[in-house]
């Protein structure tokens, strides 16, 4: 498929602020979803599919930034998160290739409102530091986090912001290590959901490519500023708040994405 410039613009431009949001809170494939569909004109199983190049080029200069500034040690103390939300992804991943993803579209919509109002309550539970030993027990999290890589693996929008919460308010780590283990996670498993896609001819490489220069350049922006920032976990939370707010008018027909 061949684009005009203001396409091309659109995808690279919606590409930096969709890996920006993701690095810092999530749902940046909300803007990169309704690019390829409305802009772009993808089916929605191929839009689907090609949304996770640029996903992937994200979660490399981010994961890389957030290394380099010595965020990673949290990575290697969190295999027993990332192991079933790899598996659940990739069971995810084979279900979006046979059917449709209009009816988790309409689940999302009223989740995001039932999210929006557990953000709200309480904020300080949103401001800790990592406490893993006073989280949830593995044997409540493990099947939480099969579903989320279900999710993930499924069709990805929105995916940030679920694992934000499980992570913090399950898991008790704080927002900037969530932010960290989210970027390693996704990446890890978008490397074989875009080999699974690309087997079923669901890709588009040229397009995927021009939100991937965004994307990663809008990662690596917001990685370095959550790595250096002492606030970063204030700003996060805010940026949840108002991220989540403008997805539900969105998918309420209120405001154009």
């Amino acid at each position: 498929m061949e684009l005009d410039l203001y396409q091309i613009a659109i995808c690279i431009v919606g590409g930096f602020i969709a890996g920006g949001i993701n690095t810092m809170v999530g749902s940046g494939s909300a803007i990169t979803l309704s690019i390829l569909t409305e802009v772009v004109g993808l089916p929605a199983n191929v839009a689907n599919g090609t949304n996770r190049i640029g996903v992937i080029a994200q979660s490399i200069t981010s994961s890389s930034s957030f290394y380099r500034n010595g965020k990673f040690p949290i990575v290697w103390r969190s295999w027993h998160i990332i192991i079933p939300i790899f598996i659940g992804a990739l069971a995810g991943v084979y279900v979006a290739t046979i059917i449709s993803n209009d009816q988790f579209k309409l689940v999302f919509k009223y989740l995001m409102v039932l999210i929006f109002l557990i953000i709200l309550i309480k904020p300080k539970r949103w401001l800790i530091q990592t406490q893993i030993e006073n989280g949830w027990p593995r044997w409540i999290t493990v099947p939480l986090f099969l579903c989320l890589g279900f999710y993930g693996g499924f069709i990805q929008m929105g995916m940030g912001v679920y694992f934000l919460v499980l992570l913090v308010l399950g898991s008790k780590y704080s927002i900037m290590d969530s932010n960290v283990l989210k970027a390693f996670s996704v990446g890890l498993y978008t490397f074989v959901i875009i080999w699974f896609f690309h087997s079923k001819g669901l890709l588009d490489w040229k397009i995927g490519a021009l939100l991937a220069i965004g994307q990663a350049i809008g990662g690596w922006f917001m990685a370095e500023f959550a790595s250096k920032s002492p606030k970063a976990d204030l700003y996060a939370y805010r940026f949840l708040v108002f991220i989540v707010f403008l997805i539900i008018l969105h998918l309420f027909g209120l405001i154009p994405l």
